[in-house]
This record gives C-alpha cells, sequence and structure tokens, in this order.
C-alpha cells in the first residue's frame, strides 16, 4: 500500500474519533441512572383528568406527572372521548377505553423497549403510533353545580394494550381522586413509579393505592390460548393476597360477540382481511370491548389495520372517517351516537350491539346476515349489515354448541374458552401453511460464509406459495370447506399479511445474522488477514464491531460466548497492525 493511502487511512480513522462500526461517534460510557417516572414511562404515559365546564365543554384539568407534553390535538381528542356521546344512560360510573394517533414528531419510546417487544407476543407490543385511553367516568347529581351535574373522567393513557390491566387500574385510581382530589392521583403515580419493568414471562406483583395487583404479562414462546397468569400465591412478609388479574390484555369474547355468534366466522373473514366494520353500540363500555374481541378474533395474528374502540363526531379523523368521495378505509370503528346510523350507511359492514340482554332467555339462532341498505331508522334491530359473502362454509358446530352452553347455564368462563379455542385454530389452520411456505424461503445453512454478506430471505412468491396448497393446505388441521385459495388472495391485499410478513422477515433476517456472525467466530480471521493490506484489515476491524453494534441494536439474541469470541477475534487482528493503527483502534 503507497504511503499517502497508509497516510489517509490513518487520518481518517483517527479524525472520527471514538466511533463503533457504523462509522457514528460514540459519547463516552455512562452507567443510566434511574430517574423519576422512568419505571412511570414503562407502563403509562401519564394520567389525565377531564371535566365539563359549562362554558368551554369538555376541558383538560390535570395532566400528571407535570412534565409531560400533550399536542393540542391530542388534548382535543382525549377531552371529547372521554366523555360519552350521549350522558343520558350513563347515569354513575362508565368505564370504557379509546385509541387516538399519536401526532408525529414526537418519540416516547419506552426504556427497555426493545427488550420488551423482543420478548412478548406481536399483539401486545408496545404501539409507537398510538395512545390507549383507560377512562373512568362519574356523572352524579350535584346542587352546587350549574348544571346540576358532577362530571369528570380520569383517563389512564398508555402506549401498550394491557385493556383489562388498565381498565382495573382506572378503577382503582378514579375513586380516590374523585375523593381526595389530586395529591391521591400523585400519589398512585408514585407508586407506579417503582413498579418493575413489564417483563414478558415473570410474575409481577404491582402495588397501588394500598392493593397489589399480580399478572404476568405473556411472551412470544407461551403456547396460544395458555392462561397466562397464576392462580395460586401465597403473600409477601406476612401481608394479605394480591388481586390476581388472570389476563392483562383479553376482554371476553363470548359476552361482547353473543349478538352477532350466528356470524362469527363471516366476522372472523372480515377482520382477517381487513374489511371496513362499523360497530354501533348503545354504550361506549359495550363498544369499546366488543372492538377488542374483534380485533382479538384473529389472534395470535396482529391486526395491523387502524381500530378506534370509540369513535365519535368530534374525533380528529371523522371527515378523513366518514367522507363517501372514496372507499371506506381499512378501520374498525366503534360508535354510539345514533348520527352514524345515516353518516355510515355506506359502509359495507355494520353490526349493531344492542342492550345486554338475559342470557337464559337469549338464543343463537341461524340468522342470516342482513343487507346494508336496511340499516336506515334508529330502530335497526341488532345484527351483521353486510352483503359480503364469505369464502368459507359455516362451521354450525360451534353455534349449536355455545347456545347449548347459555341454555345449561355454563360458566361464562368456559364459554370464552370454547370459542377462543374455535377462532384460534381457525387461524392456526389459515397461517400454518404460510409459515411453512416462508420456513422453505430460508437460505440452507450450508450456503452462509463469513466472507460475504449475511443472506436474506427470498421474495414471497404468491403463485408460488397457492401451488403448494393442494398437498400442505388448511384441509390439514380444518375439516372447513371453501374456497381457501380465494380468501388468502384477498389476504395478500391487507396490511396484516403485509404486517405479519415484515415481522416474519424481521425475526429470520436476525437469525440469519446471528448464523453469519457464528461463521465469522468459527473462521480463521488471523489466516485470512495475513495476506491483506492495512486498508482491508481496518475494514474488516470496523466491520466486525458493526456487527458487535448491531448486537445491541437489534437485540439480536447471541450467545455471551459468541461475544466473547468475536471480541478476542477483533484484539487479535489489531495486533497484526503497525503500532499507530493500533493505538487509533485501541483508542475506540
Amino acid at each position: 500500500m503507497a504511503t499517502s493511502e497508509n497516510d489517509r487511512l490513518r487520518s481518517s480513522v483517527s479524525s472520527h474519533g471514538s466511533m463503533d462500526g457504523s462509522g457514528i461517534k460514540q459519547e463516552p460510557f455512562r452507567s443510566k441512572a434511574i430517574l423519576p417516572w422512568d419505571r412511570l414511562s414503562n407502563w403509562l404515559h401519564c394520567v389525565c383528568v377531564v371535566t365539563f365546564d359549562l362554558e368551554l365543554g369538555q376541558a383538560l384539568e390535570f395532566v400528571y406527572p407535570n412534565h409531560v407534553k400533550l399536542s393540542e390535538k391530542e388534548k382535543m381528542n382525549i377531552c371529547y372521548l372521554s366523555f360519552p356521546d350521549s350522558n343520558s344512560g350513563c347515569m354513575g360510573d362508565t368505564q370504557f377505553n379509546f385509541r387516538i394517533r399519536q401526532c408525529h414528531g414526537r418519540s416516547h419510546s419506552y426504556n427497555n423497549r426493545k427488550v420488551y417487544d423482543r420478548n412478548s407476543p406481536v399483539a401486545l407490543q408496545s404501539d409507537s403510533g398510538h395512545y390507549y385511553g383507560f377512562v373512568y367516568f362519574r356523572q352524579i347529581k350535584d346542587k352546587s353545580s350549574r348544571r346540576g351535574y358532577f362530571q369528570k373522567s380520569l383517563v389512564v393513557l398508555s402506549k401498550v394494550p394491557y385493556i383489562t390491566l388498565f381498565t382495573r387500574l382506572a378503577s382503582i385510581i378514579a375513586p380516590g381522586y374523585f375523593e381526595y382530589g389530586e395529591p391521591s392521583a400523585e400519589a398512585a403515580c408514585h407508586d407506579i413509579d417503582q413498579w418493575p419493568s413489564p417483563m414478558p414471562g415473570q410474575l409481577l406483583h404491582l402495588p397501588i393505592m394500598g392493593s397489589v395487583l399480580q399478572i404476568r404479562i405473556p411472551t412470544k414462546q407461551d403456547k396460544p390460548g395458555s392462561i397466562s397468569a397464576a392462580v395460586k400465591t401465597t403473600p409477601e412478609h406476612g401481608g394479605s393476597h394480591p388481586t390476581i388479574v388472570p389476563s392483562v390484555h383479553e376482554v371476553e369474547p363470548f359476552r361482547c360477540l353473543q349478538p352477532v355468534l350466528p356470524h362469527i366466522q363471516l366476522i372472523w373473514e372480515l377482520v382477517l382481511t381487513g374489511e371496513p366494520v362499523v360497530v354501533m353500540a348503545p354504550s361506549p363500555s359495550i363498544c369499546s370491548d366488543t372492538i377488542h374481541a374483534l380485533v382479538h378474533t384473529i389472534s395470535p395474528l396482529r391486526y395491523m389495520s387502524d381500530f378506534r374502540p370509540y369513535f365519535t363526531i368530534h374525533d380528529s379523523e371523522f371527515k378523513e372517517y366518514t367522507t363517501r368521495t372514496q372507499a371506506p378505509p381499512s378501520v374498525i370503528l366503534g360508535v354510539t351516537n345514533p348520527f352514524f346510523a345515516k353518516t355510515l350507511q355506506h359502509w359495507p359492514h355494520v353490526i349493531r350491539i344492542g342492550e345486554p340482554v338475559n342470557t337464559d332467555k337469549s338464543n343463537s339462532k341461524m340468522l342470516k346476515p342482513k343487507k346494508p341498505g336496511s340499516l336506515k331508522t334508529l330502530e335497526s334491530k341488532p345484527g351483521l349489515y353486510t352483503q359480503y359473502k364469505p369464502f368459507l362454509n359455516k362451521d354450525k358446530t360451534i353455534i349449536k354448541r355455545l347456545a347449548k352452553g347459555v341454555q345449561t347455564k355454563r360458566p361464562q368462563e368456559v364459554q370464552d374458552a370454547m370459542l377462543r379455542r374455535h377462532l384460534l385454530e381457525l387461524t392456526q389452520s389459515f397461517m400454518i401453511p404460510l409459515e411453512r411456505y416462508v420456513a422453505s424461503l430460508m437460505p440452507l445453512q450450508r450456503n452462509i460464509s463469513p466472507w460475504k454478506h449475511p443472506p436474506r430471505l427470498k421474495p414471497f412468491d404468491t403463485e408460488a406459495f397457492l401451488k403448494t396448497l393442494e398437498h400442505s393446505g388448511p384441509q390439514l388441521t380444518s375439516g372447513l370447506k371453501g374456497d381457501w385459495i380465494g380468501l388468502y388472495k384477498k389476504f395478500f391485499s391487507s396490511k396484516n399479511f403485509e404486517g405479519w410478513f415484515w415481522q416474519r422477515q424481521l425475526e429470520v433476517n436476525h437469525k440469519l445474522s446471528v448464523l453469519h456472525l457464528e461463521a465469522l467466530c468459527n473462521a480463521d480471521l488471523l489466516q485470512w488477514v495475513s495476506d491483506k493490506q492495512e486498508v482491508q484489515v481496518v475494514d474488516l476491524v470496523l466491520k466486525l464491531r458493526e456487527k458487535m453494534a448491531d448486537i445491541l441494536d437489534q437485540n439480536l439474541q447471541v450467545k455471551p460466548e459468541l461475544e466473547q469470541r468475536l471480541t478476542k477475534h477483533i484484539e487479535a487482528i489489531i495486533t497484526t497492525l503497525p503500532s499507530d493503527l493500533q493505538a487509533v483502534l485501541k483508542s475506540q
């Protein structure tokens, strides 16, 4: 190598100061101290209180912790979504939840988000684009108020979809706030700031307002449909038993979907393929629970389109979602205002839920879906309004079994488990051929060379996949007949497929990176550099350091001994270089 090239190399390496393998200058290492509200931010974004002002309407009265920033649009959406659209039937206390877009340009990453998301099922990973709001609304008569009513909502705002846990949390914090005011909500936030990180798979005890909640967050490795929390526990240090929250995120599917159970398979197809669906319900509570039950019908697949458990005419996306100038977007909306019966009657799929009925008298007759055009009056009957023709033949067995359970007063937990299992088996039968095909797109391990870039997953060829169905299709695990190929083709154009395949690509490419790392560690790198020029040797060192950085940045699950071997390789290669270059590289 020429002297001038040597000088340029030394200058280039030294002028960048301390760099990682990607060429990004690193700050000196500092141990990260846990700051106030760090632990709280792993669970919640903030706690808000919304009140009704006679002159201003809904107004944000209180946000805690004080440093939390919300945009004006976020504040407006929180205010309007924290009150029932029609207050007449909501005397007393009402709980429900909503989901809003996070305004762009601001990042609220959780401290342990990468580790959490790596170990968490995809449906429970933190949501980078939305907030979930868990509302506890109180409306009682109050003679001291000019309006004659006390009307306030406490809202727990988070970026993780722990529907059951945060609904319970709001029910603990809100009554204290309504009785004792701001100090009570502040004390609750200080309790949450002592909670451990939300680590999947661990049994966690969460102290809150004098009681303790016991939870277990599912892991990616959990068998789908398994019970997520331990039932037995022993009190700590002679204290009282904690309150067990059996699931952090699941609503009761049988209760929520009972009014439309005869159409459950058709509804499953609508959710799977990302069709636009609106749910019209009599209350925000029924509305939001039903939306979550619908989203979970395709579990463990993550529903990738937008969904709004509770949506009002004041929502900032109202015009976007109700315009007639284009086809309805891929979204599931939950509404209670009768105004939507007219505004959304052009939508292709409408689920109308009535008031809760006495389950002893209810039945599950094989009702036919009604045409959307018949949803014109406010007195429209509960049911499914659609002209959608399902691809699969109806499985009447599960409907009959659940109907018999109603007659014999079977416990709701059992009904829930039966319905979940049926939907899970349906989703798994659909997804197994796709998983098998993706596995075939993975390069062979023997083709992974330490001297080449790590290989990547081959492209997904829809026609090639469809040809595999004859011998390894859903008929191997499901007895359902019908046009499975047509259903797959419709699925391929949905965001659910895009999201699922993106996640699979990520996982497979991570695995290939680890295999490539193993190949590098097993290679005789010193032999390789023995006849190479300095610029090539330095380039190898920087690339190996980039590999080390990838282990952290991409959360690659690598055995500690591999990291140690890679570090030793780097150190040994540096010793083959001239002393001045060694000094520069070792100082980084």
